[in-house]
């Protein structure tokens, strides 16, 4: 690591203890640098505001979470099984991780943006994540998606709603049974669907009384026969 990168982490970690002991409102420039033993000066040449600092936190803090699933998921044997696996396991880790409950628990108005109008560093770097393996998993045949960066995309938008939602009152005690879900549905989305198993699932999506998109299905699969000749 660069000087310039030990100071920043030395800076992000004061902002860390700040927030841990106070919310993030309440944390301020000069809190963060007396607690990093620096000048205010030092902290306004490498950070704008607390804002930014926070950005830089919750990067950090919440790309380590992709690093080490990562890791964790490495010798899987199918790049299904390890997006399935990273996926649930990153998003649980995530909704245990202290900054997350604390932002959560006093200040969480500022996670409101990463919901509504933005993706941040962080679900980027997910989303860069997912693809990189949905490519893999095309590549060899164990998932089925048209275009991995849409599906990458989809995948995070799912999780990103399971985040929050499992901090609800009560959702502690359904956690367990919900993560289970969320793999089999994960899995479900990404695995190939024999030739059979689509015919019927066009069929089932066919609307009551319009036998159009399952008889035209239908037709495709038959094998065309010939002309006789009288």
């Amino acid at each position: 690591m660069s000087q310039r990168s030990i100071e920043d982490e030395a800076l992000l970690d004061a902002t860390q203890a700040c927030v841990l002991a106070v919310g993030v409102r309440r944390t301020t420039m000069t809190d963060v640098a007396r607690r990093a033993g620096v000048s205010r000066m030092t902290l306004y040449r490498r950070f704008a505001d607390v804002t930014s600092l926070m950005q830089a936190l919750m990067t950090r803090e919440f790309t380590h979470i992709i690093g080490e699933v990562d890791a964790e998921v490495a010798e899987l044997p199918t790049a299904r099984e390890r997006v399935v696996t990273a996926a649930v396991a990153g998003v649980d880790r995530l909704t245990r991780h202290p900054l997350f409950l604390r932002i959560v628990d006093v200040d969480p108005e500022l996670l409101l943006p990463y919901i509504t109008t933005r993706r941040g560093a962080f679900q980027r770097a997910a989303v860069g994540a997912f693809e990189v393996r949905l490519v893999d998993g095309v590549a060899e045949g164990s998932i089925a998606v048209p275009d991995p960066a849409a599906a990458a995309r989809t995948i995070e938008l799912a999780l990103r709603g399971f985040a929050f939602q499992t901090l609800a009152p009560g959702a502690e005690e359904e956690r367990e049974q919900e993560l289970v879900e969320l793999s089999r549905l994960l899995d479900a989305y990404l695995a190939p669907v024999p030739e059979r198993g689509r015919q019927a699932r066009v069929a089932r999506l066919a609307l009551p009384g319009d036998e159009t998109l399952a008889a035209g299905q239908a037709r495709a699969s038959r094998p065309r026969r010939r002309g006789v000749s009288r």
